[in-house]
């Protein structure tokens, strides 16, 4: 897949005082992209959603982060950070359809040293132990890394603590400026894979599984850390032979590597009520199910219910899954099922 461009970039006020926003506006400059003057919201105030979720998934925003106090990312990592906001997919599933239902938009963060200067200070603070942290919680930050460079920054940074290791998931193939970090062992990066009739269904402008699988092949063969989240595993007619075929792919991809220490994320399909409108505005012709009458209802960890497969279905799920991974990689480790 092409790498993303946007359409247009906006630069905060405070972005001008760091000096990643003038790396990035010069790549800009050199690609032909309009650097829009006026504000975001200004600019997009009479959209209608479907106008503005599409537009603002074209857009780029430069702005800084200001968040020092880092949330819980259980069960991923002990904390979570970003350097970007937002991502240029559009899986009609995303959780990210609520959290940024009112900025879906890229926001590339470029007070980076900050950033860095505070996963620092949580390091130190939990010395001796090893302090884990996700980058890629709200955000792929991959799918920027090319007019960024901040998660190569990143994993230098991290290949150099004693104490902290760094985690990542993507579902793009832009990791080719990872390659040559010397990353210590200390950053782990996973794929987000799904069958390929769910990715040409519902994860748009995402890197196809082949993209996917060549790159994960690459950051291992790099020394990486290696993992796959298997998300959002969907029940379809023929579900079973698709999930088998995609692991079958995989096996052959990593080709002698599959009896490593791989680690796999199995996650099934979820939804809430917020999302669900969300959704259905920005995604009408969407072919999700959407029915809470016959899902399981869960309260989720940020105050709100979820709706889950009932717990026959969640269970056969689960050892399927199970069975198989261990069917084709042995030795891999899966770490939660949920």
């Amino acid at each position: 897949m092409k790498k993303f461009i946007p359409s247009q970039i906006f630069v905060e006020k405070e972005a001008l005082n760091y000096s990643l926003t003038y790396e990035i506006l010069k790549k800009a400059e050199n690609l032909n992209i309009p650097i829009i003057e006026d504000s975001f919201n200004k600019k997009t105030k009479n959209l209608s959603e479907q106008e503005f979720f599409a537009y603002s998934k074209r857009t780029i925003i430069l702005g800084i982060s200001k968040n020092k106090k880092l949330d819980s990312c259980k069960p991923s990592a002990d904390f979570q950070f970003s350097l970007v906001s937002g991502c240029p997919g559009t899986c009609e599933y995303c959780y990210l359809q609520t959290k940024h239902a009112a900025s879906p938009h890229i926001k590339i963060f470029v007070n980076i040293n900050e950033i860095l200067d505070n996963i620092q200070g949580y390091i130190d603070e939990s010395k001796p132990n090893i302090t884990t942290f996700e980058l890629a919680s709200t955000s792929d930050p991959i799918s920027v890394e090319h007019l960024t460079g901040s998660v190569a920054r990143t994993v230098e940074f991290f290949s150099k603590q004693e104490f902290g290791k760094l985690r990542l998931v993507t579902k793009f193939s832009n990791i080719d400026s990872l390659l040559n970090v010397n990353h210590n062992k200390k950053t782990k990066i996973r794929f987000s894979i799904n069958t390929d009739y769910i990715i040409k269904t519902y994860e748009h402008n995402t890197d196809n599984l082949q993209e996917r699988l060549d790159a994960a092949a690459k950051i291992f063969k790099a020394d990486y850390d290696t993992g796959f989240i298997i998300a959002p595993i969907f029940i379809y007619d023929g579900w079973k032979k698709d999930y088998e075929d995609m692991l079958i792919n995989l096996y052959n991809k990593l080709d002698g590597f599959s009896n490593s220490n791989l680690t796999f994320e199995l996650i099934q399909y979820r939804f809430t009520l917020k999302s669900k409108d969300i959704i259905l505005k920005r995604f009408p012709k969407t072919k999700l199910d959407l029915n809470e009458e016959t899902r399981l209802k869960k309260w989720g960890p940020y105050g709100y219910y979820k709706y889950v497969y009932p717990k026959e279905i969640s269970s056969e799920i689960k050892q399927y899954f199970y069975d198989k991974i261990k069917q084709y990689f042995p030795n891999s480790t899966i770490e939660y099922f949920t």
